[in-house]
């Protein structure tokens, strides 16, 4: 899945060598922060906040365990 986010992530930043995923795992929940340059927040966000909801459901969607709720965070 982080090759996933990767693959999604890097052609749209301009600082794709600062993107940082980190993947944090419970037995209910898998959590993704993603890391980016300041300037490239915007971008992950989309306008009105359409391309952060589209990737969550990508990812949600792409996540073979269905028993586990996953997250998709932005910091």
């Amino acid at each position: 899945m982080d090759k996933l986010l990767q693959t999604i992530l890097e052609p749209m930043l301009d600082y794709p060598e600062e993107l940082v995923i980190n993947r944090d795992e419970t037995p209910h929940k898998v959590s993704y922060k993603i890391s980016v340059h300041e300037s490239d927040v915007g971008r992950i966000i989309g306008r009105g906040g359409r391309f952060i909801k589209a990737l969550r459901i990508v990812v949600s969607n792409a996540d073979r365990d269905a028993s586990k709720k996953v997250f998709v965070d932005l910091h």
